[in-house]
């Protein structure tokens, strides 16, 4: 009879080949100290470089890696989310393959979960090799989220964590598809440890999260979580329509009782400017939120597995 998986680890590629037979290394020195079988799942995100050909390699060679192949590249988050859809342990811990998050943490995180936490996340206390722009910028993103949302969401945290099986069964019935996986960790309850840490540079290779893909992430964690983006714009609107109707009662007042010149044409063109400006941020934001009803309803797959080697059935 074969061993039952306890700890399965998922890790989301995407263009890693300069780093991936290290991060392999590392991770497989860190399981192979624990007791119980594991499992390695390389979740490769539509990667163009030869990330694909090194995993084929290490599934060849060790039984306790497996992979799923994407078809195209679906995102960070929707690797994640298949990592998990597919893991059979009754730990699961997710981790990036650029080796900033330390994988030795994972001993601390399971004997955390052993005293019978259910999720087990790290919490960056410094960010090293990052620019003060990459460093500021998250600051603000989490700071403005915590105080958007309801969901008590933890600041400075990414996607490395570890949750109990029963966790990630919840999070397997949400099906979003935009999802924001450290948000819905926090949404869907149970006991949460936070596991303080200092955050390591790249071990190789570049950034995987550029400008474009950090304000997308941003932008779900946001629209997923929070309705105040809507209720700003409605009070901005209701504010620009109280200060435009006291300019309106100081025109009329200039024109009846003073023989001030209403020149108008500099202060017309610059309020319409202003308010044209207002309704297009007011449109934009609830365009955003429409359009994610829109992907909701069209209901296709997250995401399409093109190869899946090693695994006996999906979960």
């Amino acid at each position: 009879m074969k061993e039952a998986i306890l700890y399965s680890v998922v890790v989301p590629v995407y263009n890693e080949e300069e780093v991936l037979t290290q991060t392999y290394e590392r991770l497989t020195s860190v399981l192979t100290r624990l007791e119980g079988n594991y499992e390695l799942i390389f979740v490769n995100d539509g990667s163009k470089d030869k990330t694909i050909s090194i995993l084929q390699h290490l599934q060849f060679q060790d039984n306790h890696v497996k992979y799923l192949d994407f078809s195209r590249n679906f995102g960070h988050q929707v690797a994640i989310t298949a990592g998990v859809d597919y893991a059979q342990g009754e730990a699961i811990i997710v981790i990036d393959a650029d080796l900033q998050d330390p994988p030795e943490l994972i001993l601390e995180m399971i004997e955390k979960w052993q005293e019978g936490y259910q999720v087990v996340y790290a919490q960056r206390l410094k960010r090293k090799g990052e620019t003060f722009f990459k460093k500021w910028s998250a600051k603000m993103f989490y700071r403005t989220l915590h105080k958007l949302t309801d969901v008590d969401i933890p600041m400075d945290t990414g996607d490395f964590r570890l949750m109990d099986r029963k966790v990630c069964q919840e999070l397997r019935k949400l099906n979003e598809k935009n999802p924001f996986v450290r948000g819905l960790v926090s949404w869907v309850g149970f006991k949460q440890y936070a596991l303080q840490y200092e955050r390591d540079e790249r071990a190789a290779g570049e950034t995987k999260y550029p400008l474009k893909k950090m304000l997308k992430l941003s932008l779900d964690g946001i629209t997923s979580f929070s309705y105040q983006p809507l209720r700003l714009a409605s009070f901005a609107g209701i504010g620009l329509s109280i200060i435009g109707f006291c300019y309106m009662i100081v025109v009329i007042c200039q024109a009846l009782f003073t023989t001030t010149v209403v020149s108008g044409w500099s202060s017309m063109i610059v309020l319409q400017l202003l308010f044209s400006g207002i309704v297009l941020i007011i449109l934009g934001m609830t365009g955003e939120y429409i359009g994610r009803i829109y992907d909701e309803v069209k209901n296709r797959p997250l995401y399409i597995v093109e190869e899946a080697r090693g695994f006996e059935e999906k979960k």
